[in-house]
């Protein structure tokens, strides 16, 4: 089981169990941790998971509270979540991604200068295991539009940051969601990279097709899971989906 899935169900459980109610402020950080036996962390991913689903509210220089609760708000997210991994327009989006970003990433590695490979590795080395998922994602979109302004043709690199802006919540989503996404993606830049400095063309056009292909077969997986998914309110406990 992913860390932060573990998170997840060791915050339910107090949820379940009434030693956290609707209303309740979540202990500090360093203190449920701690009582969780969780590292602080996977605690704020799964935090930020369960803010997502609407199950907790997050109040910046407050604290983080549970919400009502209320089962529309919680089908109303639940909702989110299903139509992402149901919306065939994103698995459109990162398939024509799949096809076109290879060949921009190829074309970069002919006309990327020293210069350029030392920006991208510099680029890598600003994250690392401990990023957020939201500072990786900005980091994700900003390495792939580097290499393909890399690819020397305007229309290509702005169709392809259009595309990459409209796959940005799935790509979130993965990151909170998924073991271990966070190590994989950076380890595939930095593939990436060392193929470009390399000047090998083809290895840079199959790594950046694992990378894509990676996140789309993720969404797709997701999508038979959510499609699987039943209405959570008869007969049970409101609180969580």
């Amino acid at each position: 089981m992913a860390v932060t899935d573990e998170a997840i169900l060791k915050i339910k459980d107090m949820l379940l169990s009434g030693e956290l109610r609707p209303g309740d402020r979540l202990p500090p950080e360093k203190e449920l941790s701690e009582r969780l036996g969780l590292s602080r962390n996977s605690l704020r991913e799964a935090v930020k998971a369960l803010e997502l689903i609407r199950v907790l509210d997050v109040r910046r220089g407050d604290g983080t509270y549970v919400t009502s609760l209320e089962p529309s708000l919680l089908l109303e997210a639940m909702s989110f979540v299903v139509d992402l991994h149901q919306d065939h327009t994103v698995l459109d989006l990162f398939e024509v991604r799949r096809i076109l970003e290879p060949t921009a990433a190829a074309m970069a590695t002919l006309r990327a200068t020293p210069e350029d490979i030392a920006r991208l590795t510099d680029m890598l080395a600003q994250v690392g295991p401990d990023t957020s998922v939201e500072d990786l994602v900005k980091h994700d979109v900003m390495f792939h539009g580097l290499i393909s302004e890399l690819s020397g043709n305007a229309y290509l690199s702005t169709l392809l940051e259009s595309l990459s802006g409209r796959t940005l919540r799935a790509r979130i989503w993965r990151g909170l969601t998924e073991e271990h996404s966070v190590e994989r993606t950076l380890a595939e830049h930095r593939a990436i990279i060392e193929a470009m400095s390399l000047g090998n063309a083809e290895l840079v056009r199959s790594w950046v097709t694992v990378h894509i292909s990676g996140v789309e077969s993720w969404l797709r997986r997701a999508g038979e899971t959510a499609a699987g998914w039943q209405d959570p309110t008869p007969a049970v406990d409101p609180r969580l989906p």
